[in-house]
């Protein structure tokens, strides 16, 4: 664990022993119960720590101090719990909802919510199509992250009708993704957002990741999100 921390303290992350010791009951359990259902493809401890701990944690680089210290975000296709369970983790200040539309996988996010004792943590399964018809839901977020959910530009429709006006979607992306931000930014207008910053993650082992940060400029139409499944096969 001694890696983990040297390596979130290059992020400008210090992790205290006890959590330390959370993320080592984390990577356990997912594991373990990684043999009896498939929430996760990577489960070497160096990829973990590359792949999944740090990757996550890289996206405080986009969040702000005060947000870090009372933040309210939702995670959006969160699957084993990136970057969600990490950043609750290791900014306990923050309140986070994870949700994923497969079973098996909140599932899982509920019991490590429990065995980790994250109080701050709901998780919901449904689609975000869906979810983001709800009033308790819409427009009620701080922060709204995507990991390797989709393009951006369907990304866009799945995040953004959760983000307040003046919150921020953090997309964590490929550092080359250029044409696909490019391609995206009609959509990203029409849902009442607009491109703030593209912040690449000079991390060992993540050189080719970046963060894409919009920022919520006005409300969302109500016509979007549309039905489900529709976003990603006409996207805007």
């Amino acid at each position: 664990m001694e890696l983990l921390a040297q390596q979130a303290k290059a992020l400008g992350i210090e992790l205290a022993d006890a959590q330390l010791a959370q993320f080592k009951t984390y990577y356990s359990e997912m594991v373990l119960w990684n043999r009896r259902v498939n929430i996760t493809g990577i489960t070497e401890w160096q990829e973990v720590l590359t792949k999944h701990f740090l990757d996550s944690l890289s996206v405080g680089l986009a969040i702000s101090d005060e947000l870090k210290s009372k933040g309210v975000f939702l995670d959006v296709g969160a699957g084993a719990g990136f970057p969600g369970i990490p950043l609750l983790i290791a900014f306990t200040g923050m309140r986070g909802t994870l949700l994923d539309s497969t079973a098996k996988k909140t599932a899982f996010l509920r019991h490590i919510v429990d065995a980790l004792g994250l109080d701050a943590a709901e998780v919901i399964t449904d689609r975000a199509e869906t979810l983001a018809r709800s009033p308790e839901h819409r427009e009620r977020y701080d922060l709204v992250f995507g990991r390797g959910v989709a393009r951006m530009s369907v990304l866009a429709e799945l995040t953004l009708p959760f983000a307040r006006v003046g919150g921020l979607v953090v997309a964590q992306k490929l550092v080359d993704a250029d044409e696909e931000i490019e391609t995206a930014e009609n959509a990203i207008g029409l849902l009442g957002g607009r491109l703030k910053e593209v912040i690449p993650v000079a991390q060992k082992g993540l050189e080719n990741r970046a963060l894409v940060v919009v920022e919520k400029i006005s409300r969302t139409p109500d016509r979007y999100p549309r039905r489900a499944g529709i976003p990603s096969k006409r996207p805007l």
